[in-house]
C-alpha cells in the first residue's frame, strides 16, 4: 500500500445487516487516499445504514457468490485500514442527541438535593486523553493544558471547556464532539450534515477546518499506519455526509449518492454537479404544481379535524400570547439572558437569531417550562404569569413544539408507533399511554400520507432515519392547530424535498391566522415571508438583544 491512490476501505459484493435484518443488500465501493468523500442521499435512502457499517454500528459481510459470479472470477470482500478499535470516529445529530440522552441519565439530582451539573466538555474531550467516564474521577493532567491545543483552537471550545454539557446549546455540543473526536486519534473521521444549526461564524470555521485538513490529505501518499492518526498530517482522513448539496466544501472530489437502499451514483464531483442541477432544474418546473397540490391535500386534512382541533383549544384567544418583563436567566456566573423584554400577540410571527449559545433555545424553554428559572422570573404565557396556578396541561395543549429537546425525548421512546407518535400531538405526551379514538387514527393517517409515510403507520420511530424522525415529529406539533408553533431549527437533518414540503407547510399554517409562529434557525433560505419581526441575540453586549421590524 504504497501509492499515492492506495486502497483504505474495500466493499465489493456486502450486505449491511442487524440481527440478520439485512439494512442494504448490495454494495461495491471503495475509498483510495487521494479521495475525499461526500455521502449524500434522500432521507430514509441508505445513507444512515452506510455510514452505520462504516463505523461498526452495523455488520458489513460479504454476500454469498453466485455458481455463475465464481466461474466469472468475481469476489465478495470487505477491508479497511481503519478495522481497530476506535479508529473511526463519528459527529452527527443522531450522536449529540446520544450524548444528551447518556447525561440524562447520568442526573442524580434528585438523590443530591441539589442541581446535578454533571460532566462539563473538558471532563467529556479528557475521556479520550487518559481520563475516566466514571462520575467524580480525577482529571488526568492534561485537563490544564487544553487550551494551548490547535484542536481545541480549530473547534472554538476554549470558552465553553467548564460548561455542562446539558448547558450547551446545540451548536456548541457538535463543536465539542468534534474536537473529541479530533484527540482520540481515531484515523477516519465521518462528519454528518455537519452544518446543521450552527451560526455562520461556526459553519465558516467548519467549513475552513474541513478543507485545510481534506486538501492535506489529498497530497499524502499512504506510508504508515493509516488506521491511527499517526499519519503523515496529524490529522484524520474524513469523509462528509450530507442531507443536501448545500456548503460542499472545495475539497470533496468524489461523491456517492443513496436512494432506496443502493447506490444511485458513484464517481466524481463534477459528474455529480451535473446530475444536481439537472434536478434542480426539473424541481423547478414541477415545483408550482407540486405545492398546490400538498397544500390543497393540506386544507382538506386541516378541514376534516377542524372539530378536534376547536375542543383542545376552545377558550377565548388572548390578546398578549407570550410576554417577557425584565428576564434575567444564568448559571453561576454565566448570564445567557439580561433584563429581556418581549411580547408575542396573536398572528404576529417570530425568527428568532444570534449566534450559537446567545440564548435562543433558552427563550423556547421558559416558555415551554423545560426551563424551570420561568418559575423565578416574569414570563406571562396566554395571559398568566407562569406559577400563578395554571398547570402544564393548560400551557402545552396551546403549544406545539419542534425542538431539539423533544427529539431526544422521543429517541428514549424510540419504539412508539408512527400513527401513535402523531396522536400524541392531540395528548401533549411523549408516547402514546391512553386508547386512541378512532377520529384520532384517521386523522393521524391523513397526516402521515401527507408527508409521505403512506403504508409505515406501523414502523417504530426508532426504525427511521434522523431526518425521517424530524419530519414526524413537525407533524405531531401541527396536528392540533396549536395558538404557538415553536420551531427551533425545525429542518434539522431533512433532505430537499423533505425540507421544502415542511417550509410549505409552515407557511400555509401560519396563513391560517389560528396559528402565531416563533422560529429559530440560522439558514437564511429557511427563513418564511411571514417572518416580519426579529430577536435578535447579542451576546455580552449591553443589552443584549435587539427587536427589529420589517415591513417588506
Amino acid at each position: 500500500m504504497n501509492s499515492a491512490f492506495s486502497n483504505l476501505i474495500t466493499i465489493k459484493n456486502c450486505r449491511i445487516h442487524d440481527s440478520g435484518r439485512v439494512k442494504l443488500p448490495r454494495l461495491d465501493w471503495e475509498m483510495r487516499s487521494g479521495e475525499a468523500w461526500l455521502v449524500i442521499g434522500p432521507n430514509g435512502g441508505g445513507k444512515a445504514e452506510f455510514i452505520k457499517g462504516l463505523e461498526g454500528q452495523l455488520e458489513i459481510s460479504p454476500n454469498e457468490l453466485t455458481v455463475e459470479q465464481l466461474s466469472s472470477g468475481q469476489t465478495a470482500l470487505y477491508s479497511s485500514a481503519f478495522s481497530q478499535k476506535g479508529s473511526i470516529a463519528i459527529v452527527s445529530l443522531e450522536k449529540a442527541a446520544s450524548l444528551i440522552e447518556e447525561e440524562r441519565q447520568r442526573d442524580e439530582s434528585e438523590i443530591m438535593d441539589k442541581e446535578d451539573e454533571g460532566r462539563t466538555g473538558r471532563q467529556y474531550i479528557c475521556e479520550v486523553l487518559g481520563g475516566s467516564s466514571k462520575k467524580g474521577a480525577p482529571l488526568p493532567p492534561i485537563a490544564s493544558r487544553l487550551e494551548t491545543m490547535p484542536q481545541i483552537k480549530l473547534c472554538g471550545v476554549e470558552k465553553i471547556l467548564d460548561r455542562g454539557l446539558r448547558y450547551m446549546s446545540t451548536g456548541e455540543i457538535r463543536r465539542t464532539l468534534l474536537c473529541r473526536a479530533l484527540l482520540s486519534g481515531a484515523g477516519l473521521l465521518i462528519l454528518s450534515d455537519p452544518f446543521a444549526g450552527l451560526d455562520a461564524e461556526s459553519r465558516r470555521i467548519l467549513l475552513e477546518f474541513f478543507n485545510t485538513i481534506a486538501k492535506r490529505q489529498l497530497t499524502l501518499a499512504d506510508g504508515g499506519t493509516t488506521g491511527t492518526s499517526s499519519t503523515n498530517s496529524g490529522f484524520p482522513r474524513i469523509i462528509l455526509s450530507m442531507e443536501r448539496w448545500h456548503e460542499i466544501p472545495d475539497a470533496i472530489n468524489r461523491v456517492v449518492e443513496f436512494t432506496e437502499k443502493k447506490i444511485s451514483f458513484c464517481g466524481s464531483r463534477d459528474e455529480y454537479e451535473k446530475i444536481v442541477e439537472a434536478s434542480r432544474q426539473k424541481r423547478l418546473a414541477e415545483r408550482e404544481e407540486q405545492k398546490q397540490s400538498f397544500l390543497d391535500e393540506l386544507k382538506k386534512i386541516r378541514e376534516n379535524n377542524k372539530a378536534l382541533s376547536e375542543s383542545i383549544n376552545n377558550t377565548p384567544l388572548p390578546q398578549s400570547l407570550i410576554k417577557f418583563e425584565d428576564v434575567n436567566v444564568g448559571w453561576g456566573d454565566h448570564h445567557v439572558l439580561v433584563n429581556l423584554n418581549w411580547e408575542v400577540k396573536p398572528g404576529v410571527h417570530w425568527l428568532l437569531r444570534g449566534p450559537n449559545g446567545s440564548g435562543k433555545t433558552t427563550i423556547l424553554e421558559l416558555i415551554t417550562g423545560d426551563n424551570m428559572q420561568v418559575f423565578r422570573e416574569k414570563v406571562s404565557l396566554f395571559g398568566k404569569r407562569r406559577g400563578t396556578g395554571e398547570t402544564i396541561w393548560d400551557i402545552k395543549k396551546q403549544l406545539g413544539i419542534v425542538s431539539y429537546r423533544l427529539h431526544v425525548e422521543y429517541r428514549m421512546v424510540g419504539g412508539t408507533e408512527l400513527q401513535d407518535v402523531i396522536i400524541s400531538g392531540f395528548h401533549d405526551s411523549i408516547g402514546l399511554y391512553e386508547q386512541a379514538t378512532d377520529f384520532e387514527v384517521a386523522a393521524a393517517h391523513e397526516w402521515l400520507k401527507l408527508a409521505g409515510f403512506q403504508g409505515r403507520e406501523h414502523q417504530t420511530f426508532s426504525s427511521l432515519s434522523y431526518g425521517e424522525q424530524r419530519a414526524v415529529l413537525i407533524i405531531r406539533a401541527a396536528v392540533k392547530t396549536p395558538r404557538v408553533l415553536i420551531l427551533d431549527e425545525p429542518c434539522h437533518g431533512l433532505d430537499e424535498n423533505y425540507r421544502q414540503k415542511i417550509l410549505d407547510l409552515l407557511e400555509t399554517i401560519a396563513d391560517t391566522g389560528t396559528t402565531t409562529l416563533l422560529h429559530v434557525t440560522h439558514d437564511p433560505a429557511e427563513v418564511l415571508e411571514c417572518e416580519k419581526h426579529i430577536l435578535e441575540l447579542h451576546p455580552d453586549q449591553e443589552p443584549m438583544y435587539k427587536i427589529i421590524e420589517e415591513n417588506n
